[in-house]
């Protein structure tokens, strides 16, 4: 074995666990929603909620896991919820959010016409956990997902590209890192700051007219940084720090999205703009 890959292979396992230390441990395989509860596909958006909430997870996450507690949350408030696996591996379970994005953003895609077709909705809303907030904008820039979405809120997303704090910074120095990453996760590999994928996404503007965007961030984020990368730019985007909200809050990149009640409320604003309210950090129990 030549001496770098001896040096290459600890550092690219390094690199994957700083990515999994970004999710929790897996506690369902997560082939759907658990039977009660979110993914009713026969729930009906009510007059005061007419658009189903579609909750689009993050790398290494699924659709149960991340979402343990944001999903019950909207449906306490009356929404009817939904949440999607995508890019799976082969022989990978659990863990998804690892395939390419642009075939992810087609399994977005195809999820949101079930979704509607069930639903009888025109429109949806998208809720994302870091992927799961900035994939979506493919969805809607290269796959007409505009035309089916109403709101994109992403919390924690990588916009720009995850450095998990400067650590991808290290790959160049490592010959053949890149391409070894690209090859067995190429979901990671898109992530990284200047990759073809997120030239293409990032092209020509952030947005896509019709659709407000939500960025919701934390600077304690320790994966999408630095955390003004996490910001869109454009018409109708609301970029809004936590820390701004609620000075008390210690949230990092995981937290905002699996249990941080202060950023949730902030969601529920961002889906009902008519109706929101002050988040403070008494959003917390509320």
């Amino acid at each position: 074995m030549l001496p770098w890959k001896r040096v290459l292979r600890p550092v690219t396992a390094l690199l994957l666990a700083a990515a999994v230390a970004t999710v929790p441990a897996a506690t369902a395989h997560a082939s759907g929603a658990p039977s009660t509860g979110w993914n009713d596909y026969s729930c009906r958006p009510s007059a005061a909620h007419p658009r189903p909430v579609i909750l689009v997870h993050g790398t290494l996450g699924n659709s149960v896991d991340n979402w343990l507690s944001l999903a019950p949350y909207l449906e306490d408030r009356g929404y009817c919820v939904f949440s999607l696996d995508y890019g799976q591996l082969s022989g990978v379970p659990v863990f998804y959010g690892l395939g390419p994005i642009d075939k992810s953003a087609e399994q977005l895609s195809a999820f949101v016409d079930k979704v509607l077709g069930a639903t009888g909705a025109a429109k949806a809303d998208l809720v994302g956990h870091s992927q799961g907030g900035m994939m979506p904008r493919y969805y809607l820039r290269f796959l007409g997902g505009a035309a089916k979405v109403n709101a994109l809120v992403g919390l924690a997303p990588d916009n720009h590209g995850a450095t998990l704090s400067g650590l991808t910074n290290l790959l160049p120095y490592f010959p053949g890192a890149s391409d070894l990453v690209k090859a067995t996760t190429p979901g990671l590999a898109d992530q990284i700051p200047g990759s073809d994928f997120l030239t293409k996404l990032n092209a020509g503007g952030d947005t896509v007219p019709g659709v407000h965007y939500t960025v919701i961030a934390t600077k304690y984020d320790e994966v999408a940084t630095p955390w003004q990368s996490q910001y869109l730019s454009g018409s109708d985007v609301d970029n809004v720090l936590l820390q701004d909200l609620c000075p008390l809050d210690l949230s990092e990149h995981v937290a905002i999205g699996l249990f941080d009640r202060i950023a949730f409320h902030e969601v529920a604003n961002a889906l009902d703009p008519a109706h929101a309210t002050a988040t403070t950090c008494a959003s917390a129990f509320s």
